[in-house]
């Protein structure tokens, strides 16, 4: 694989690192973000956070052209605003499969992270982020195995008490370290 430089990471809120960062004003701490960790394991590498709390898949797509200018790579992360607004994960799984092959069509290399678990919506929205899950993987791209990193291997389908906001919806910033650190592959 070539050198790359430039990654634009594009989604919601877990891209952005919320409730620690707001995208928008550009503020808050570094540290409660995935690509901050990710990017001291790689230093090479110029994370560009370009996600927003609360957009669904659609939204997110609304901003593809800004997020990859001048990008070597793209990470695609969204779905679970879908899931939280009762909109359809066959219409989530689409416009994720399309920004797959937006990047692609683009000529750069393309990765997808999957949906955490959500310690709020369980047991209900469980079996529907599985679903959406599985549509992920088979999007033929790399996977950053998200909802695997932070699942509790003692409570399937919710994230780990420590790897967890207060919230019951985002990661804590010991679980975005987690994710930088361990689920944040390159793509091939």
């Amino acid at each position: 694989m070539a050198l790359m430089s430039v990654v634009a990471c594009l989604g919601d809120s877990i891209t952005e690192g919320s409730p620690y960062w707001d995208s928008r004003a550009r503020t808050g701490d570094p540290e409660g973000q995935w690509e901050h960790w990710a990017g001291l394991l790689h230093p090479a590498l110029e994370l560009r956070n370009f996600g927003i709390w609360g957009e669904r898949t659609d939204e997110i797509a609304a901003r593809f052209d800004e997020a990859v200018a001048g990008a070597d790579v793209l990470i695609v992360q969204g779905g679970i605003n879908d899931i939280a607004q009762g909109r359809s994960i066959d219409d989530a799984a689409r416009n994720l499969a399309a920004l797959v092959e937006r990047g692609r069509a683009r000529g750069l290399p393309v990765a997808v992270c999957d949906v955490l678990p959500w310690n709020n919506g369980w047991p209900a929205k469980e079996p529907v982020i599985r679903k959406l899950n599985a549509r992920i993987r088979g999007l033929g791209v790399t996977l950053l195995p998200f909802h695997d990193t932070l699942e509790d291997p003692e409570q399937p389908g919710r994230m780990k008490a420590e790897w967890t906001h207060d919230d019951g919806d985002h990661p804590s910033v010991a679980g975005y370290r987690r994710l930088g650190e361990l689920a944040f592959r390159l793509p091939d």
